[in-house]
């Protein structure tokens, strides 16, 4: 019976823009990206079937919108384990505070 590979794709978030492929590998490859995740404690999430649609993905290329709500999910999680959770909401609170203006009658 065939080994079924091991798959391993690295997102990046600035907050601002949708996340992007920045690295992607099959076997070897994905070992490494994953060994580097552990050494960098970046949080993983194991899911091959979302793997193998963002291996379809070039480096570089943003998450499709038909992506976002899982990916999210993803990212709100990692955020929760790494500790970044309420800076991260503390951040996307001041980009989409807007002053706000009043009129006087």
């Amino acid at each position: 019976m065939r080994e079924i590979p091991r798959f391993a794709i690295a997102l990046e978030y600035d907050g601002k823009q949708a996340p992007r492929v920045t690295a992607r590998g099959v076997d070897e490859i994905a070992n490494q990206i994953l060994r580097l995740a552990q050494e960098a404690n970046v949080p993983i999430h194991l899911d091959r079937d979302l793997a193998l649609v963002l291996d379809q993905l070039d480096l570089g290329d943003h998450v499709p919108e038909a992506l976002y709500v899982v990916i999210a999910e993803i990212l709100a999680f990692a955020y929760q384990v790494s500790g970044k959770h309420k800076a991260f909401m503390d951040d996307i609170e001041a980009q989409h505070a807007q002053p706000t203006e009043t009129a006087e009658l």
